[in-house]
């Protein structure tokens, strides 16, 4: 992989953004179930990943 300008790669941002989603959507699962929630954030982190594992493909 070639050494890139961090600013420029906005491919990490997806796992952020996913977590993110994972977190809002886990919020309405809160009240009914803890597992609920913590599993919408793990399915929010592996979407990012995936995402991102995506990104760097097409950009290579």
């Amino acid at each position: 992989m070639e050494k890139s300008d961090k600013r420029n790669d906005r491919s990490l941002w997806a796992v952020g953004g996913g977590l993110l989603l994972g977190m809002g959507a886990g919020f309405f699962f809160l009240q009914k179930s803890a597992l609920a929630f913590v599993g919408c954030i793990i399915i929010g982190l592996g979407l990012g990943l995936m995402v991102t594992a995506v990104l760097s493909k097409v950009k290579s």
